[in-house]
């Protein structure tokens, strides 16, 4: 049997595994497995298809429907270009504080998942607990859709929490993400020539130009029909441009540039419609450029389709998350967690977990203390619900 490990004691295993998105998180997942393994409880990878990569599940309790899913992803952002005080994969307390890439967001919630178990199995539950870990949550949440197949052999849960932070309050909602490539084939003539060619970089400044307009739509027009309290930061679907690459030279009609656009939209808001308002514009330019030129194209992919967690009436898991902290506000956040997956897959669910957002993804991340204390009798008191 393995000894049964604190929470704080957890983290430092887990935020000692570099799981950036760009590399393997094999190896948490195989120590996971290895420590449930050594309490009793078979786990299961599902390896990714392509990279080497998984997810895990396991199941704690009786085989029946009604149960609860804990879910983390094990994968962190970059810590490149950040001024970290201390090396962020070796966990260091500092004043009531645990600092290390991840501490936050989001392997605080995993390890206090990890250190109830000797707890869930020493209850006498009536329901199950079962335990969600994914990989590359951050670059587009990829692997919950798998996992969520996956996991259709088991009973059926009647709630899903999604451990991201949020300082322990219960978060019903969250805006979801749209992230679009583009790339403008253009036609190269020099410059003094451009009529007779077609600058994909302009190309590409007349469609960013669309895209600001349509954000700031959205800012004046929105906010009443969307969320008529105001709740989200900000109350209107945005869309931004981040990052754009193109061009050879200042005499030449660039023949190639391509740009990422990222649409946070509201919740209740069909992502499918953004795509195709985007592509259509794009269509109509298109027409327009390979009138000069059938060289000329503008390709669309899609990086990630994220829905957002829409808020429930009733819901299940919102019900239980409010019994077991206390909180009755209305809790929504403009960034994205696996939680609308968890929806789409027929499952009530809820976010709720240790720590600020605002230390997600900076330099010098941590948790307090405090707030793993908070999550862990927050367990506490779910394994109590689970066994009456």
């Amino acid at each position: 049997m393995s000894a049964a490990l604190p929470s704080r004691d957890l983290l430092a295993r887990l935020v000692g595994f570099n799981t950036v998105s760009d590399r393997s998180n094999l190896d948490l997942i195989e120590f996971v497995a290895d420590y449930l393994n050594g309490l009793g409880v078979s786990s299961t990878i599902v390896p990714a298809e392509d990279q080497p990569k998984a997810s895990l599940y396991a199941q704690i309790g009786p085989d029946v429907d009604g149960g609860v899913i804990l879910s983390g992803h094990t994968d962190v952002v970059p810590v490149e270009g950040q001024d970290w005080v201390t090396d962020p994969f070796l966990m260091t307390e500092r004043d009531g504080n645990l600092y290390g890439r991840g501490t936050c967001d989001m392997k605080g919630f995993a390890a206090c998942v990890l250190a109830a178990v000797p707890d869930m199995l020493a209850a006498d539950l009536k329901r199950p607990i079962q335990i969600a870990l994914t990989y590359d949550e951050e670059i587009g949440c990829i692997a919950a859709p798998p996992l969520i197949e996956a996991m259709r052999p088991l009973p059926r849960a009647s709630a899903a929490i999604i451990g991201e932070p949020s300082m322990m309050k219960v978060v019903t909602g969250h805006k979801g993400i749209v992230e679009l490539a583009t790339h403008i084939r253009g036609y190269e003539v020099h410059s003094s020539l451009m009529h007779k060619g077609v600058s994909a970089v302009m190309v590409a400044a007349r469609l960013i130009t669309w895209i600001e307009a349509q954000s700031e739509a959205n800012r004046t027009a929105a906010p009443a029909q969307s969320d008529p309290d105001g709740a989200y930061e900000p109350p209107w679907t945005t869309l931004h441009v981040g990052v754009i690459h193109g061009g050879t030279a200042h005499n030449i009609t660039a023949r190639d540039c391509t740009f990422s656009i990222d649409i946070r939209n509201m919740p209740d808001e069909g992502q499918r419609d953004w795509i195709n308002r985007y592509a259509a514009f794009c269509a109509e330019v298109e027409r327009e450029i390979q009138a000069i030129s059938p060289k000329t194209s503008i390709t669309i992919s899609e990086s990630a389709v994220v829905p957002g967690c829409r808020e429930e009436n009733d819901g299940t898991a919102e019900a239980l998350a409010r019994r077991l902290t206390g909180d009755n506000a209305r809790n929504v956040v403009s960034y994205a967690t696996e939680a609308g997956q968890f929806q789409d897959g027929g499952y009530s669910a809820v976010i709720c977990g240790p720590g600020s957002i605002d230390q997600a993804h900076q330099a010098n991340e941590f948790v307090s203390l405090d707030q793993l204390s908070q999550c862990d009798r927050f367990l506490r008191k779910l394994i109590s619900h689970l066994s009456e």
